[in-house]
């Protein structure tokens, strides 16, 4: 059975509505508070999506799926959640003023886990009454899917809150990963705001469009990194001698004019509308939910290929299965 057993989310937008599909697809019931008027109406489609998705990725039994109630107010979603998890707007205003609601609700022992993608968990503790249960659980879309959690916590997140996080979200099917040092960004979004600052420097300068960036990525790079990240891929490249030849070889390229990564293009409406211009032609005949769905069955397709390798997101994959199938035979034998 999962370790938890309820759950709230606060904000129902694609991020919310991600983490309660992973959530109820793990037979834990789910709460949401999202004061938008057709907030119901953009869960379920990302609910229809995911549903799709697991019916593909999973070769192990579905736990039964965890119930979804909408609410009036975030005291009436949260009075019974063991996690809370918050997916407001970036701004930490907004972000604090939640917190105050609910821990004037929530249980004192329920775990609290901003879903943000750069503000420090310090600064979303600075006023809270029980600031050590807070800690930012940083996902990436689909979340539904794609494994990896950032865990952060602040200066007074105490570590049994981080341990239980990594609990929780192992028993969910994801691989967390624990940020050792507040950093704004974290480890993920930091290195793809290098790769985008780079992009939008060479669609600007005329050098390539967005499509030839997509390219480069997918038909390239992406694959390695897909399996094997940064560091692992430039130690193979090294040969026999590994990461130190690979060190000596290329080192001295960091001193080369190659990046712009500490100079960032004007925002202007000039370059707005070039990238705007330039995706529509690349990918402007498809829905963004078509684009969904093949993304999805793509990422299906290559964390299957991994778990046959029983390597990288694939050997994660291949661990929460083997939950599910224990999960199943033992309430197979509880009948």
């Amino acid at each position: 059975m999962s370790v938890i057993k309820q759950a709230a989310i606060i904000g129902g937008g694609v991020i919310g509505a991600g983490w309660i599909s992973r959530l109820i697809e793990n037979g834990i019931d789910v709460r949401v508070y999202d004061p938008a008027d057709d907030a119901a109406e953009k869960v379920e489609a990302v609910l229809k999506n995911s549903r799709y998705a697991y019916s593909k990725l999973l070769s192990a039994p579905r736990a039964k799926e965890g119930s979804i109630t909408f609410c009036d107010s975030i005291a009436e979603a949260v009075n019974a959640a063991e996690l809370i998890v918050e997916s407001v707007p970036e701004r930490l205003d907004i972000k604090q003023s939640v917190y105050a609601e609910i821990e004037a609700a929530a249980s004192t022992e329920a775990l609290i886990a901003s879903s943000t993608s750069g503000i420090m968990p310090s600064d979303l503790q600075d006023k809270m009454t029980n600031p050590e249960r807070l800690l930012v659980a940083h996902p990436f879309n689909p979340v539904y899917l794609l494994p990896l959690v950032e865990l952060v916590g602040g200066k007074k997140t105490s570590m049994d809150t981080i341990d239980r996080a990594r609990e929780i979200y192992s028993a969910i099917g994801m691989h967390p990963l624990h940020v050792k040092k507040e950093i704004e960004a974290f480890i993920a979004d930091r290195l793809l705001e290098a790769i985008w600052r780079e992009s939008l420097w060479m669609v600007k300068d005329g050098i390539a469009t967005t499509q030839d960036v997509d390219d480069a990525v997918r038909f390239g790079f992406g694959l390695r990194y897909a399996q094997m990240g940064v560091f692992d891929t430039y130690r193979v490249a090294g040969g026999e001698a590994g990461m130190r030849h690979f060190m000596a070889q290329f080192g001295p390229c960091l001193k080369w004019p190659w990046t712009k990564l500490m100079d960032v293009p004007d925002f202007t409406d000039e370059l707005v509308d070039l990238i705007a211009g330039q995706s529509d032609e690349q990918s402007g005949h498809m829905t963004i939910r078509e684009m969904e769905r093949i993304r999805d069955d793509n990422l299906i397709a290559i964390m299957h290929g991994l778990k046959g390798n029983n390597w990288g997101a694939g050997k994660t994959l291949s661990g929460y299965e083997q939950r599910l199938i224990d999960q199943s035979q033992a309430a197979a034998n509880d009948d």
